[in-house]
């Protein structure tokens, strides 16, 4: 490789790393009214049940049983989320390893076209359908822990 191809290389790879933090920026921002369900209301509502649960007529044992059964909710929503969160995780993975895979297929046959530009222009359209998908997914998860629209 010479020293263009490794400066175009690195450029490349600096732009991939810039628009991946915009997708980060953007399913933080867009999963906000999901963590902050989990984080307060779920959390809250535990807490609360948790602190029903001590009472000194009542043995050790169901005390731990009581708290580990307030728990269930926090924990059910918090495995929803970062299951979905890894199934996004892995479909984008998957679309940047098929643009890097195009460009290594470039690269070894010695296409000189624009190799560098054309894994750029596969990574933007494959992160652009991926954060298309981000409002589906917070949908979903809205649905499935029966967020309210006073909550968001």
């Amino acid at each position: 490789m010479n020293h263009i191809d490794a400066a175009e290389e690195r450029i490349v790879s600096e732009r991939l790393r810039q628009k991946l933090n915009e997708v980060n920026a953007a399913a933080q921002a867009q999963l906000s009214v999901v963590q902050d369900h989990v984080n307060f209301t779920l959390q809250k509502a535990y807490f609360k049940c948790a602190y029903e649960c001590f009472d000194r007529r009542r043995k050790q044992d169901d005390i731990s049983a009581c708290v580990e059964n307030c728990s269930v909710p926090v924990l059910q929503a918090q495995n929803l989320v970062e299951g979905e969160m890894a199934k996004f995780q892995e479909r984008l993975n998957r679309s940047l390893m098929v643009c890097r895979d195009k460009f290594e297929s470039a690269k070894l046959q010695n296409i000189k076209t624009n190799a560098a530009q054309d894994m750029e222009s596969c990574v933007n359209q494959a992160i652009d359908e991926n954060v298309r998908a981000l409002p589906h997914l917070v949908e979903k998860l809205k649905a499935s822990l029966a967020i309210s629209p006073t909550e968001e």
